[in-house]
């Protein structure tokens, strides 16, 4: 997964706006936020960040 460190700067949780951590093992970002957790997909190093394509960490 190649995505850039000055856009996981700018990229936010859809759901609740908190910080995104990348996981370059399972080419996947998560959301940093302790009540929120959702994790989202990286197809084709595109982030997809979309609520209803994502899973509960």
């Amino acid at each position: 997964m190649k995505i850039d460190d000055w856009l996981l700067d700018i990229l936010a949780c859809p759901a609740c706006k908190a910080p995104l951590r990348a996981d370059t093992d399972a080419d996947e970002l998560a959301c940093t936020s302790d009540t929120c957790g959702l994790i989202y997909p990286v197809r084709d190093d595109i982030p997809v960040l979309l609520v209803d394509e994502a899973r509960k960490a």
